[in-house]
């Protein structure tokens, strides 16, 4: 899809920062998500649109080359900070030093004014952007993804409290950004509100979703594919197994649904895509554990994080999509199975309540509570005409969605950011420089 054009300066090449995790890595597993399909979405797009993306993240194997071509005019650049293997994130504020001294390596090779822009994501690049921005004279643009506040006044039972110093970093990135990028409304005002962010800084810029993937198919050949009969129920969880994505609330609700109904149990399925993150790696297999508690384990079927293109034949396959996530920035599952005509479940927290429409693409459910899961799911698969409703609501309101237009906005966003910083500059410049005689004079 081409990308839009955009009303003031563009950037010919922007500095793109993914410290935690590489665009290159598998989504669904370990540290990689939603913001790994961000980054190389919009980094595709915006490079079909002429703008020259570099995007720097850690090097996590003496196998990786330095520099990867990802796609035309994007490239991804290795730094080595730290050991390879065995760094968690919550290791990596100690390796922020070394990661921002390659990216500055990296620059000094070019000639000067290289960049025109930096653009982080989450904090840790944030914290490399503040500085590697100041010291090129460049506007930094910065996307939180997720918020140590939010996380924190919304956590799991069992899940780990984000520490103060993230906190403290996130505060302070919020204050150096020239611009900050919001998925939502809702964490547009969470940025001012939680980290006294000045709202006139803050753009809203929703993410998208791979249209020409991500769409209605056949579910008879899907579940052919997959192994699955025509007549079985199947409800989906795709995403990175940790308390926060809250798995376990499914299957305690699956759990509750066949209680009592041998018929619905046996024409039930459930479907886990993904892998252990988090705190989750602690227990990796504290969910298969569970469900041989809870008497399902027949019923559960789990798979490993997939590509995209395999995604896509789950989510055609599927029902219904569960997405009870305690906190959501925005919900990329939610649109990619939108966008495949399957309707979601989801939490009513966050992103998601943008990225699923109630009653119209899907139902959100207030709360954890098993049971309102339960009702909601029984909802869904018993009543047809609802169903289909619902998933021909999904796929018009997916339909909204898209990276190109993603893209678009945010080069409008980047237009701003150099706009403004030329401003500054100007106004710097024309400031008359009082002379030492003069000032004796006065």
């Amino acid at each position: 899809m081409r990308v839009l054009p955009v009303t003031g300066v563009m950037p010919r090449r922007v500095a793109t920062l993914s410290v935690h995790t590489s665009p290159l890595d598998q989504p669904g597993t370990g540290d990689a998500g939603g913001m790994n399909v961000y980054v190389v979405e919009v980094a595709k797009r915006l490079a079909q649109a002429g703008v020259e993306v570099e995007i720097f993240t850690r090097t996590t194997s003496s196998d990786l080359p330095p520099v990867v071509e990802m796609a035309p005019g994007v490239t991804v650049r290795h730094v080595t900070s730290g050991p390879f293997e065995g760094l968690a994130k919550e290791d990596l504020p100690a390796q922020l030093c070394a990661f921002t001294n390659g990216v500055l390596r990296a620059e000094a090779t070019r000639e000067p004014g290289y960049y025109d822009l930096v653009h982080s994501h989450y904090w840790l690049s944030g914290q490399v952007g503040w500085l590697a921005a100041e010291r090129w004279g460049l506007p930094l643009v910065h996307s939180m993804h997720t918020m140590a506040k939010v996380k924190n006044a919304t956590l799991a039972f069992g899940d780990t409290p984000e520490p103060a110093s993230r906190v403290i970093g996130e505060t302070q990135v919020v204050e150096a950004a020239s611009r900050l990028v919001a998925n939502t409304t809702e964490e547009a005002d969470q940025l001012s509100e939680l980290y006294g962010a000045d709202p006139a800084r803050v753009d809203v810029v929703v993410p998208g979703v791979d249209l020409d993937l991500f769409l209605p198919g056949r579910r008879s050949a899907a579940r052919v594919e997959l192994g699955i009969a025509d007549t079985d129920d199947v409800l989906l969880f795709v995403g990175r197994i940790q308390p926060l994505k809250a798995p376990d609330v499914l299957l305690a609700a699956v759990a509750k649904l066949v209680q009592g109904d041998l018929a619905r149990r046996n024409r039930t399925v459930v479907a886990v895509v993904g892998g252990p993150s988090g705190s989750g790696t602690a227990e990796p297999e504290q969910l298969q554990k569970m469900a041989v508690e809870l008497g399902i384990s027949d019923l559960v079927r789990f798979s490993p994080a997939l590509p995209q293109s395999e995604l896509a034949r789950w989510y055609q396959a599927a029902d219904v999509t569960v997405v009870p996530s305690y906190s959501e920035s925005f919900g990329l599952v939610a649109v990619e199975s939108q966008a495949c005509g399957t309707p979601v479940v989801a939490a009513s927290v966050g992103g998601l309540r943008t990225a699923v429409s109630e009653g119209e693409s899907g139902l959100l459910v207030v709360g954890h509570d098993p049971d309102d899961y339960a009702a909601a799911l029984h909802r869904l698969i018993t009543d047809h005409d609802l169903r289909r409703r619902l998933g021909d609501g999904a796929v018009e309101h997916a339909g909204r969605f898209g990276w190109s237009a993603t893209a678009a906005r945010l080069l409008g966003v980047y237009a701003r950011a150099m706009g403004e910083r030329s401003e500054s500059i100007m106004r710097i410049e024309s400031v008359p420089v009082r002379t030492k005689s003069a000032a004796v004079t006065r």
